[in-house]
């Protein structure tokens, strides 16, 4: 079975011009659901199909090689075309079994509802999966006729189950489906329901203060990782998941994530300094080190801030050109002193308090190329406002 995401992106927008690219509390709409859809490992591969180059290029900086750039057609793009007529245009380049449709407008879409709606979609052996919210609401027709209730017995709210409703994150479709009906719904049919704030879609200029002010409710200060020169990561729970496997004879083994080491390569060939700071002295972070050529590698460092200060000071730089991930108590110090905080998605909670960017990953689970991409997102973003200073 072949699992592919797709996100149709097209370059018009009438109700707010330049939404799908228009930063939303410090990112690009469409990077919100997308890269939850990243994050959740649920597919073979992600999409996006566009029209536009701003986006194709905007789409690039953001993911790099994580997402694909798909080359839409003008009949697929007007504002009369369907979302249908994109996702079969798609689905006669691209084989899948199994297509998930994402809309950028619902920005708070999480990793988990992508991997839990495959689950239920895959254990109903569905043909079709649309995600909805559960409202408690009473509906009416215009004539006056209860549409979901029975008025002589009205329910008290915590005895009534209430209607879905279709919030439009999401949709699964095998593709039979969609060739057959060409509908992104048919067949047998799943309805996932997600969290209730997740009904708000960006339609409107009130719909976006609304999410931007949602997105913002954790209390971190936004930083949008510009002027960041050096990328310093700690090790347990940060470059792995913190899990130690022993041996008879000790420590042993420790679970690193691929997609962290091309992460820091891609830093490293952009000119940023990278370095890995640890408490611990294990010879499989050792080994690790020694096959990603992490030449600043600094083992045992029980008190961090002093020997990142002295790093930084070797480097020639300031400690707010350093972007810092870490996880634990441990790590509290050095978060505070860096221009550019960060954390796993699973950090210890004062740290994710702290920090300047909470990734959508967890340690060890592409946590730390997420934040890469992201300082090479504010790079690009940097250098195209430069060149258009100098037009």
């Amino acid at each position: 079975m072949r699992w592919v995401a797709y996100m149709p992106l097209r370059g018009g927008s009438k109700s707010i011009p330049g939404k799908n690219v228009r930063e939303l509390s410090g990112r690009p709409l469409f990077a919100w659901a997308l890269g939850e859809a990243v994050a959740s490992d649920c597919f073979d591969a992600v999409w996006v199909g566009t029209d536009s180059d701003d986006i194709a290029r905007a789409v690039n900086r953001e993911f790099g090689e994580q997402v694909a750039v798909f080359r839409r057609g003008p009949d697929t793009c007007t504002d009369e075309a369907s979302t249908e007529s994109a996702l079969l245009e798609f689905a006669a380049a691209e084989a899948f079994d199994v297509l998930c449709t994402i809309q950028a407008t619902a920005p708070l879409t999480r990793a988990d509802d992508f991997r839990a709606a495959r689950a239920q979609f895959e254990a109903a052996a569905a043909d079709s999966l649309v995600t909805a919210t559960r409202e408690k609401r009473f509906y009416w027709s215009p004539a006056g006729e209860p549409l979901n209730y029975d008025p002589v017995r009205r329910p008290r709210r915590q005895d009534f189950a209430g209607t879905l409703v279709e919030n439009g994150a999401f949709y699964y479709t095998r593709r039979p489906v969609l060739e057959e009906l060409q509908c992104r719904l048919g067949g047998t049919i799943s309805v996932y329901e997600m969290a209730p704030e997740t009904a708000i879609e960006i339609d409107e200029p009130a719909d976006w203060t609304l999410i931007e002010a949602m997105l913002g409710q954790s209390g971190r200060p936004a930083s949008p990782a510009t002027g960041i020169r050096a990328l310093v990561v700690d090790v347990d729970g940060t470059l792995t998941d913190g899990g130690m496997y022993y041996g008879a004879d000790g420590e042993a083994l420790k679970k690193f994530n691929t997609r962290d080491a091309k992460g820091l390569k891609r830093l490293e060939q952009a000119g940023y300094r990278v370095a890995v700071m640890t408490q611990e002295t294990s010879e499989a972070v050792h080994a690790r080190m020694r096959k990603l050529e992490i030449d600043d590698y600094l083992p045992g460092t029980v008190d961090k801030l002093p020997a990142l200060e002295a790093l930084v000071g070797r480097w020639g730089l300031g400690l707010d050109e350093v972007a810092y991930v870490g996880d634990d108590l441990n790590d509290q110090a050095c978060l505070e002193a860096v221009g550019f905080a960060c954390c796993p998605a699973d950090a210890e909670e004062p740290i994710r308090n702290i920090a300047h960017y909470v990734a959508r990953a967890p340690g060890g689970g592409g946590a730390v190329r997420e934040v890469c991409e992201r300082l090479l997102a504010a790079r690009g973003r940097d250098q195209d406002r430069d060149q258009d200073r100098d037009r």
